[in-house]
């Protein structure tokens, strides 16, 4: 047994994570160093070359994690709602959380312009292909469980759609300045859906 797999090492291992994961939500990839990591995760800096192979494999973690919390935390919202056809106002919510992330909520430009310069900028690093399609398809499957649940004839096309819609009012909102980019995707959505 190594001392990574200990429970002591595990969960060092999973403050590491977290604290990268952190770091990636405040500034980005650029966000995420070694020694940055470390302190954050209040760790020796050898801690993260001995816990994690490279750089690139904190980063996947990182993404994945947050990915992973943002995808229980979407499933845990639909399943506090009861069984009832969801509305169009819970389901714009719903939507809005799991593509802009949940601190969208307090409006500002902050948090959705990190989040949309992260998913620009995996593809800049192949490493997290593979990660970044699994959570990909997981996060279309929730989506489209939140569409059935509401009721709404809503196929994986027509899905597909009103994914490019919000992206296509984010970017331009933050083209634009707009102070509250979520607002602005939430009237695009809501008037989708209500047509």
């Amino acid at each position: 047994m190594t001392a990574a797999s200990t429970p002591k090492g595990e969960r060092r291992r999973q403050l590491l994570v977290v604290a990268a994961a952190e770091l990636l939500s405040e500034g980005g990839f650029a966000a995420i160093r070694h020694r940055a990591v470390a302190e954050r995760a209040r760790l020796p800096l050898a801690a993260t070359t001995y816990y994690f192979d490279s750089l690139e494999e904190l980063i996947t973690a990182a993404v994945r994690h947050e990915a992973e919390e943002e995808l229980a935390t979407g499933r845990r919202r639909l399943e506090e709602l009861s069984e009832r056809p969801l509305g169009t106002e819970e389901v714009v919510e719903l939507v809005l959380d799991l593509l802009l992330g949940t601190d969208s909520r307090d409006g500002g430009t902050e948090s959705v312009l990190l989040r949309y310069e992260r998913l620009v900028g995996s593809p800049r690093r192949p490493y997290l292909a593979e990660s970044m399609r699994d959570l990909h398809s997981r996060l279309h499957e929730l989506l489209a469980e939140i569409f059935r649940r509401s009721d709404a004839d809503v196929g994986h096309e027509r899905m597909l759609e009103l994914i490019a819609l919000v992206d296509g009012a984010v970017v331009n909102a933050l083209i634009e300045s707009d102070p509250d980019p979520r607002g602005a995707a939430r009237r695009m959505l809501r008037a989708q859906l209500l047509r």
